[in-house]
């Protein structure tokens, strides 16, 4: 297995500002900060980073006080007991993104933030406890006990949220398979699998987080 450090001297090659290009970007949040974050900027985000699944980003970005005007402030618990008469209502809201969807998919993620914040004391709680080595399994319960909050999204969303979260990018899984981690662009259980166990060990070896080393990753391409 290549040393990180090889990797990330072939990013510098690339890019030979890669510790500004790192140095844009916030770190992940602490434990003691995840837990912090309030019930309705975990629906927030979930919602943000659904919305933006293949869709323009800056449409979302420039609507999204709208956003937060319509969906009340995303209070999971308000959210969550929705009808389909307030889903019908939001999908002709012109304030927002019309699709019915993933309006549809906010009133299903609401209730799984407010189930999973009666559990166990906060979803903040949920997010802090988990292992960052097991990402993979993290992703499992959003997919399990949400909506569209797997795959792509999923780790846009624990990224955005200060999770410390690998994204299987096209330029990450390029060099994942370019390090021999994978033989093709993981989608399967098992190529994930061995893709988040490398990610581990280059970060214990780095010193630094999964979400820099998937940083470099990306940067080692090109």
């Amino acid at each position: 297995m290549t040393p990180f450090s090889a990797i990330r001297a072939r990013a510098l090659q690339h890019h030979p500002d890669l510790d500004q290009r790192l140095a844009a970007h916030p770190a992940p949040k602490s434990a003691e900060a995840l837990r912090a974050v309030t019930d309705d900027r975990w629906l927030a985000q979930m919602t943000r980073c659904v919305f933006q699944a293949g869709f323009v980003w800056k449409v979302i970005e420039a609507k999204w006080d709208g956003f937060e005007a319509a969906f009340e402030g995303f209070d999971p618990g308000r959210i969550s007991l929705w009808s389909d008469d307030d889903i019908a209502r939001l999908a002709s809201d012109e304030r927002i993104v019309r699709n019915g969807q993933k309006i549809t998919a906010t009133v299903a993620n609401a209730r799984m933030v407010a189930e999973l914040s009666a559990e166990h004391g906060g979803f903040g709680n949920v997010m802090a406890n988990w292992p960052r080595q097991d990402q993979a399994g993290l992703l499992a319960l959003l997919k399990a006990r949400g909506s569209r909050v797997s795959g792509m999204t999923g780790q846009y969303f624990l990224r955005f949220s200060g999770w410390d979260a690998w994204i299987l990018s096209g330029d990450v899984s390029a060099a994942l398979v370019r390090e021999g981690i994978v033989d093709k662009p993981p989608t399967s259980k098992s190529a994930i699998a061995k893709s988040a166990e490398a990610i581990a060990k280059w970060a214990r070896q780095g010193g630094c987080s999964q979400s820099e080393v998937s940083r470099v990753l990306a940067f080692s391409v090109g």
